[in-house]
């Protein structure tokens, strides 16, 4: 029996390992084709306007801690803060400021408003939320993690933010 030289095993390797990947099924799987869809999707569509102010502007007209209450801000991107309102270490409230330039219609909430703090129209948002909107761009709102915190305690939160000051952001 002749041995076949070993140079010929190698070279004989070396084409099966450039000709079988080209043989193979380059067919992206669902989820491989899925994902690049949402990749392409992504840099077609931004859920947040350009134009929306950077969250870091908007700390400064959110009230500060006082008394039993601690204000832990908790998130913040453009166009978008928020924080907890911690009573006794428990968390009873969430306040946030947005910025409807990325989301024109949330401000149809407040188009049949009946009510007003400081002169910005005031909607309830469901049975735990309280919201104004500033200056016809801001929504600012607070909503409660504790059945204790009421309505009554929502609005009394909200009035102190700087709302004048916030209507006044450029």
């Amino acid at each position: 029996m002749k041995k076949i030289p070993r140079f010929l095993v190698g070279l004989s390797l070396a084409c099966l390992l450039i000709i079988l990947p080209a043989c193979g099924d380059n067919t992206p799987s669902r989820f491989e084709g899925a994902q690049q869809e949402s990749i392409d999707a992504g840099s077609r569509n931004t859920a947040v306007s350009k134009d929306a102010v950077k969250g870091a502007g908007f700390n400064q007209f959110f009230p500060v801690s006082e008394g039993g209450y601690e204000r832990v801000f908790t998130q913040e991107k453009d166009g978008f803060v928020e924080a907890v309102l911690k009573e006794s270490g428990e968390n009873v409230a969430l306040l946030t400021v947005f910025d409807t330039v990325s989301n024109p219609s949330a401000k149809d909430d407040f188009a049949d408003s009946q009510g007003e703090i400081n002169g910005y129209p005031l909607a309830q948002k469901g049975s735990q939320a309280t919201a104004l909107l500033v200056a016809d761009r801001y929504q600012v709102s607070v909503r409660s993690s504790n059945d204790s915190f009421t309505v009554n305690d929502r609005e009394v939160w909200l009035s102190k933010f700087d709302l004048n000051g916030l209507a006044n952001l450029d």
